[in-house]
């Protein structure tokens, strides 16, 4: 059963991803008024919020932009570091919002950095224990092995968790500064803010099917003990 889970989720994050990519390249034929590039763009906003140590640099990938709080890095894609139209403007800016999150020590920001280590120990605890699941060795028989997997679903949730309130209020930062900026108006602001709204569901469809996955382990574990 948690495998189906899984999959239904993970199908519904392909539909996600799948609209978003089509919100991106809609919004990219959309140029911006002022001309600037993604890359300019960021750097004005890290500028108006006077952030001085944080780098501006290209990744490769599409959508692969992020902010690293570790090196102080807002990595945007080739698309989004050269593109000077609506949609490169507002993925640069909700990483630029992120940057303005480590500057002001956001209590979610730090709380999501924290957890990563132990984030990255459990996701690969996760892994193993799909395999054992897809090779029949289940643990739903073990109590044992079921609180460990309960863990490990459970830390990977509250990361899930935490991260909304981190890009709800990243993509919140970059819209504001773009309207009151005026590097985003009107059109140009109701694009950006339609790309970051369905950005923002793809961290809402991954927390539920973590959530989900940790209920139904948690229902599991208590069904154990009956």
């Amino acid at each position: 059963m948690l495998i189906v889970i899984s999959v239904v989720f993970m199908i519904i994050g392909f539909i996600l991803s799948s609209v978003l990519k089509g919100k991106f390249n809609k919004y990219a034929q959309v140029p911006l008024t002022n001309g600037m590039s993604g890359a300019e763009v960021a750097a004005t906003m890290l500028r108006h919020y006077g952030i001085g140590d944080v780098k501006i640099t290209q990744v490769e990938g599409q959508l692969t932009d992020h902010y690293n709080p570790a090196d102080h890095t807002v990595n945007l894609s080739y698309d989004v570091y050269h593109g000077r139209n609506v949609a490169a403007a507002a993925v640069a800016a909700h990483e630029c919002g992120h940057a303005v999150q480590h500057a002001t020590q956001y209590s979610f920001l730090q709380m999501r950095s924290q957890l990563v280590p132990v984030v990255n120990i459990a996701a690969s605890l996760q892994q193993y224990l799909f395999m054992f699941g897809i090779a029949g060795i289940g643990f739903f028989k073990s109590p044992i092995l079921l609180i460990i997997a309960l863990v490990a679903f459970g830390i990977t949730t509250l990361f899930s968790l935490i991260t909304l309130p981190v890009e709800f209020d990243a993509s919140r930062r970059a819209l504001v500064w773009l309207n009151e900026s005026g590097f985003a108006r009107g059109r140009e602001y109701d694009g950006a803010k339609d790309a970051l709204t369905w950005a923002a569901m793809t961290y809402v469809s991954a927390a539920l099917a973590a959530l989900v996955q940790f209920l139904y382990l948690l229902w599991a574990l208590l069904g154990s003990r009956d």
